[in-house]
């Protein structure tokens, strides 16, 4: 399809919450597996193997009080803020999460005004002809933002679109579960003009879901303390099966995107790959690579804050473009203009997609 418009990024932001959660926060935990037994090992055993697999080291947890909702407002004030422009003149606000406002030391979800409709609220943003609506797609729901937000603004429908990734799933773990570990809270934004310049801005795209056997492999269960109150329900994942997933599938929908695109792998400056899991990261971009038999991968090509930040699910994309872009938590950006990046992500559903970006 011949487009007049492309959707470019004129502005980012990000919420990083300033609580630091070590993997030494986890020394006293009694960790249990499906079936109720205590997992063997040390605590430095569980969390060295923690560490080994995914990275991570640290997470951020969001302080009592502040929900997601207000992760996400501080992220957009900061995007429209460095886009440099009125909020009142947004199109659309596109807020990507998977459990809505939840209250700490509660597992109840909060999705009643949608969660796009706080941040308007909290912008004080009047115009009615501005609309907000949240986005469930799983852990890819910010990437999908970018997908709608380019089908508005290439269809002529938008101007100006806010999307935003927010989370905390600190709220929704079960702290019987190893998987605690990994899950962490944020939030991350950016806004989408329309272009004139086709050479710019979102060039392509592609998005998946397998809803067969794969469609549960995220999904809420009981704790697995046994005496747990059944009723209540945390956040669980059959993680080889995602790893196996995400090997098979991912690479592919990255190689999709770019032939779409009319690019390969040669002409991308970076990948911004969904921030899961460190292991599983580096194998997928190995397939990839491999798509276009390529062995030898850039030591800059894929940057990665997992280690400091852990998981945050549809905020990890977002935020690392913030803080690549703008320089900060250790990033030294050298993309310029024309360069072409790669966003990519998987996530409950299963979902799957990708994004090529040119600068």
């Amino acid at each position: 399809m011949n487009r007049k418009t492309h959707a470019v990024i004129t502005g980012t932001g990000s919420y990083i919450p300033e609580i630091t959660i070590s993997n030494h926060h986890f020394r006293d935990h009694v960790f249990l597996d499906s079936e109720g037994n205590r997992v063997e090992g040390s605590y430095k055993e569980i969390s060295d193997k923690l560490t080994a697999i995914t990275g991570i080291q640290e997470r951020r947890y969001a302080p009592e009080g502040m929900q997601a909702s207000d992760l996400a407002t501080f992220a957009a004030r900061q995007a429209v803020e460095s886009a440099g422009i009125d909020p009142e003149s947004l199109d659309y606000i596109i807020v990507a999460h998977n459990f809505g406002d939840v209250i700490k030391n509660t597992v109840q979800s909060d999705m009643v005004p949608s969660l796009a409709t706080r941040v308007k609220h909290n912008l004080k943003i009047l115009n009615p002809s501005c609309v907000a609506f949240d986005l469930l797609f799983g852990c890819p729901g910010w990437v999908q933002g970018l997908i709608l937000a380019d089908s508005f603004i290439g269809s002529g429908l938008a101007k100006r679109c806010l999307v935003i990734g927010t989370e905390t799933l600190s709220r929704v773990v079960d702290p019987y579960d190893r998987d605690t570990m990994i899950y962490a809270d944020g939030a991350g934004a950016c806004v989408l003009e329309a272009s004139n310049n086709i050479q710019r801005g979102i060039l392509a795209s592609s998005s998946e879901t397998h809803a067969g056997g794969e469609a549960y492999y995220l999904f809420l269960g009981k704790s697995y303390a046994p005496d747990s109150d059944p009723s209540l329900r945390y956040i669980k994942m059959h993680g080889r099966k995602i790893y196996e997933f995400a090997l098979t599938h991912v690479p592919a929908a990255m190689k999709l995107a770019l032939d779409r695109a009319g690019l390969t792998i040669h002409n991308v400056k970076k990948i911004f790959i969904h921030q899961a899991n460190e292991k599983m990261d580096e194998e997928i971009i190995k397939r990839f690579y491999r798509l276009y038999n390529q062995r030898q991968i850039p030591s800059d090509m894929v940057p990665m804050n997992i280690y400091k930040l852990g998981n945050s699910s549809v905020a990890t994309i977002p935020t690392l473009l913030d803080q690549v872009l703008r320089k900060t938590h250790g990033f030294d950006s050298d993309l310029v203009e024309g360069d072409v990046i790669l966003f990519a992500s998987v996530g409950a559903g299963m979902n799957i997609n990708a994004v090529v970006y040119r600068f």
